[in-house]
């Protein structure tokens, strides 16, 4: 597989100018996050693993982004997102009871856990989720579709994009403080931007 910006390391910009103190500190921190839980219990744990590894498969070529590790650490530190739809419950119960109707409806639908069934299995379900489609009551209080878009697929896709290996296959510079962006306009690139291969 050709990568789109091959050569590119965003870490190598770490102790340039490109970087502040208060972005090293961040960016170190999410470096070194055990890859273990601090909030979940180990069954919703694997669950949570399985659910983002069908949202956002990871290719075995590359350092795989520790995507649930990040979401259990925001639900550790209960650290919402500023806001909250009227119909969704608080951030760390929308997981719970999310990750137990996943589960239950899963055993509905299929006879086995999330984390049993077949990667296709899995897929339909989680489509059934998106379309509300769902038998299980124990998504009273919650809806599926409400989960599914507004926490699960908002919460593994931002903290999929948060770290660094995902910048690299994007080419994003990293934190722009200090030094900015000044090439603005459609595609045109900064000296220190990286350069998208021309033969993907």
């Amino acid at each position: 597989m050709t990568e789109r910006f091959p050569g590119y390391d965003v870490l190598a910009k770490r102790d340039t100018p490109s970087w502040n103190d208060a972005s090293r500190r961040v960016i170190d921190h999410r470096l070194a996050l055990e890859d273990e839980p601090r909030f979940l219990t180990q069954d919703e744990w694997r669950l949570l693993v399985a659910l983002c590894d069908r949202i956002v498969p990871q290719p075995p070529h590359r350092p795989r982004i520790p995507v649930a590790v990040l979401i259990d650490r925001k639900l550790q530190q209960d650290q919402g997102d500023g806001y909250r739809q009227a119909s969704m419950p608080p951030l760390r119960q929308a997981w719970r009871q999310g990750l137990h109707a996943l589960n239950e409806e899963a055993r509905l639908r299929f006879g086995g856990n999330f984390v049993e069934l077949a990667p296709g299995q899995q897929d339909a379900l989680l489509e059934l989720l998106a379309r509300d489609q769902v038998r299980s009551e124990a998504w009273q209080g919650l809806g599926a579709k409400s989960f599914f878009k507004g926490r699960a697929l908002h919460d593994i896709g931002s903290s999929y994009y948060a770290f660094p290996e995902s910048w690299n296959q994007i080419g994003f510079g990293g934190p722009a403080s200090p030094r900015g962006y000044v090439r603005m306009d459609f595609n045109r690139r900064d000296p220190w931007e990286a350069v998208e291969s021309k033969h993907v």
